[in-house]
C-alpha cells in the first residue's frame, strides 16, 4: 500500500467499495501482509526500506523505542494498526481511549506484537485489566491532552498540533518537515492519528524519517585521487553505466553499418550479400533486432548513471538496492548469449570487464546520508507526480514482463508470428537455405536483448517505486534519457525497415504513451526548484 497506489486509487476504491470499508480493506491487507513470517520486512523492503535515524530512538513512558515515530488508534482498529503500521515505520502504537468493554479487543491487538503497545485510559478496571498485556498505561488528563501545544504551533503554525502529558505530539497537519523539527527534541513523541494517515498517505511514516535524518552535503562527482582503490562505490557504479552506454553506443553503429562483424561472418559462413540472398528481409531483420538491443544497452547505462551519481552518491539506501538488483538480473542473464553455442566475443569480453566494476560498486562502504530535505509544496501537485509515478512503474512492470516474453523466445522458438509474416517465410525454409547456424544466431541475439531488458525494466521499476521526492530532477532526467534511448531508436528501425505491425509495436507504444503521460504530470514535483 505505498503513497502511488494509495492516492490515485482511493478515490476509485472508496466508489466501489465504499469509503470506510475500502479503507478497513487497505489496512487489512497491509495487516495480514505484516503477520505473515518475513512480511513485515518484505512490506518495508517494498516501500523503500523504513531504518529510522538513530537520534529517533527513545523512551515513552518508560519504554524504549526504536522511532518516536507512531501512531494513536481507536480500539477498533487497534489489531490491524499494530500489525499493519511498524512496516511503514511506526515506532509505537498508542490505543486510546480504551474503555472496559475494549479489553478483548486490545489483548488481541498485543498478542504478537513487533513494536511496543501503549494504552490510554482512566479507569482503574482497565488498567488491571491490561498491566500484564501492554507495554505501558497512560493516565487520561483531559485537560492537559486538549491544551494547544503552543512552541510547535507557534514555531510551526502550518503544523497545529495537541500534546498529551509526557510530550506525546499529535500533528494536525502531514507537513513533514515540522514534524521532524519537533522530533528533533529527544522529549518529545509524534503520534499520526487515523485522520492524518487518511489524508497524508501510509508513506507518510518514511518520509518523516527522511526528513529528519541528518544530512552532510553531498560529495563531488570527481572524487579526489586517480588511484581506483580509492573510488566510492558510487563512482564506480557512475563508470559502469558510462561503458555500457558505450558499448550500446558501439553495437549501434555496427548495427547501422555492416550489421555483422569478422566474428559473425565466421560463424555464419555466410556474409550481408549472401543473407540478402537468402531472403531480402533477412538483412534488415537482424539490423532491427540489434538496434533495439543498443538501444536497451543505451537506456541501461544511463539508468546506472543516474542511480549512481544522483542516489547512491546522497546516500538514498533504496538507489543502491535498485542498481544492484538490476545489475544481478542481468548478469544472472549472461548465460543466455552461451545457449545456442555461439560465444561472441565482445559481448563476452564486456560481461568480463562489467563484473569487478559492478562487484567494487556492491562492495564498497555504501554513503551515509546526504540528501537535502525540502519543502512538501503543493499538495495537489505531490497527488498528481503520485499518478505519474503509479504509471512509471505500471510501465517498469510491463517492460519486464516484455522481456521475460523475449527471453523466452530467445530461448525457445526464435521467431513470434509477426516477425514471419515480415520475412515472408518459415523457420525450416531459412534454415534448409542458410544452414543450421542461421537460426541459434538470431536466437542468440533475441536471448540478449530479452536479459537486457529485463535489467533494464528492473531498475526502471524500482527507480520509478522508491526515487519520487520533490526536487529530485535527476530521477526525471534519467528517466526520460533511458526512455528516449530504450523507445525512440526501437520504433524508428521498425519504421525505416517496413516491420509495421501493429500487433507488435502495440506494447512498444503502450510503453511509450504510459512514460510520455507519467513523465509530464511528474515533472512540477520531481524537477521543483
Amino acid at each position: 500500500m505505498p503513497d502511488w497506489t494509495y492516492q490515485p486509487l482511493r478515490g476509485i476504491a472508496g466508489a466501489l467499495l465504499g469509503v470506510r470499508r475500502s479503507r478497513r480493506v487497505a489496512l487489512r491487507a497491509l495487516a495480514w501482509t505484516g503477520s505473515l513470517p518475513g512480511g513485515g520486512r518484505l512490506v518495508a523492503r517494498l516501500l523503500g526500506h523504513r531504518h529510522p535515524p538513530a537520534h529517533l530512538s527513545g523512551t515513552v513512558a518508560g519504554v524504549a523505542v526504536r522511532s518516536r515515530l507512531g501512531a494513536a488508534m481507536p480500539p477498533q482498529v487497534a489489531r490491524d494498526a499494530v500489525r499493519a503500521l511498524p512496516p511503514l515505520g511506526a515506532g509505537l502504537v498508542l490505543v486510546e481511549p480504551v474503555e472496559l468493554a475494549d479489553v478483548p479487543l486490545v489483548r488481541q491487538a498485543a498478542t504478537g506484537r513487533r513494536v511496543p503497545l501503549l494504552v490510554r485510559t482512566g479507569d482503574p478496571a482497565v488498567t488491571a485489566a491490561l498491566a500484564a498485556h501492554v507495554d505501558a498505561i497512560l493516565p487520561t488528563d483531559d485537560e492537559e491532552r486538549h491544551r494547544p501545544k503552543r512552541d510547535v504551533a507557534q514555531t510551526h503554525p502550518e503544523c497545529p498540533s495537541l500534546e498529551h502529558r509526557g510530550g506525546i505530539v499529535l500533528p494536525a497537519s502531514p507537513a513533514v518537515g515540522a514534524v521532524a523539527r519537533v522530533l528533533a527534541d529527544p522529549a518529545k513523541v509524534v503520534l499520526a492519528t487515523p485522520a492524518l494517515l487518511i489524508e497524508a498517505g501510509p508513506g507518510w511514516f518514511g518520509r518523516v524519517m527522511e526528513a529528519a535524518t541528518p544530512t552532510a552535503p553531498a560529495p563531488s562527482l570527481w572524487p579526489a585521487g586517480s588511484d581506483p582503490r580509492r573510488w566510492p562505490a558510487w563512482w564506480w557504479g557512475m563508470v559502469t553505466g558510462v561503458v555500457i552506454a558505450v558499448a550500446g553506443l558501439v553495437a549501434a553503429a555496427v548495427a547501422l553499418g555492416p550489421v555483422l562483424l569478422w566474428y559473425d561472418r565466421a560463424f555464419l559462413d555466410m556474409d550481408q550479400e549472401s543473407l540478402h540472398a537468402v531472403n531480402h528481409h533477412l538483412v534488415h531483420f537482424l539490423r532491427h533486432d540489434r538496434i533495439t538491443l543498443a538501444g536497451t544497452m543505451v537506456a541501461i547505462g544511463v539508468l546506472y548513471i543516474g542511480l549512481a551519481a544522483g542516489g547512491m552518491r546522497r546516500g538514498w539506501p533504496w538507489a543502491r538496492e535498485a542498481y544492484l538488483v538490476s545489475g544481478a538480473i542481468g548478469f544472472a542473464a549472461v548465460p543466455y548469449l552461451f545457449t545456442h553455442g555461439y560465444v561472441e566475443p565482445l559481448h563476452t569480453a564486456l560481461a568480463v570487464v562489467l563484473l569487478p566494476m559492478f562487484l567494487a560498486a556492491a562492495r564498497r562502504p555504501r554513503e551515509r546520508p546526504r540528501w537535502t530535505s525540502r519543502p512538501d509544496g503543493p499538495e495537489r501537485e505531490r497527488r498528481r507526480a503520485l499518478t505519474g509515478q503509479l504509471l512509471m512503474v505500471i510501465t517498469g512492470i510491463g517492460l519486464f514482463a516484455g522481456g521475460v516474453a523475449v527471453s523466452a523466445v530467445g530461448l525457445g522458438g526464435v521467431f513470434v508470428p509477426s516477425d514471419l509474416e515480415y520475412l515472408g517465410t518459415g523457420p525450416d525454409t531459412l534454415q534448409a537455405a542458410a544452414g543450421t547456424r542461421l537460426l541459434p544466431f538470431i536466437a542468440h541475439d533475441r536471448a540478449g536483448f530479452g536479459g537486457a531488458l529485463l535489467a533494464a525494466a528492473a531498475a526502471i521499476t524500482l527507480l520509478s517505486a522508491w526515487g519520487w521526492r520533490r526536487g529530485e530532477s535527476w530521477v526525471w532526467w534519467t528517466l526520460t534519457l533511458a526512455a528516449v534511448a530504450g523507445f525512440v531508436p526501437a520504433v524508428l528501425t521498425h519504421l525505416a525497415i517496413g516491420y509495421v505491425d501493429l500487433w507488435h509495436l502495440a506494447p512498444v507504444l503502450l510503453g511509450m504513451a504510459l512514460t510520455a503521460t507519467a513523465l509530464t504530470l511528474s515533472r512540477p514535483y520531481l524537477c521543483s526548484a
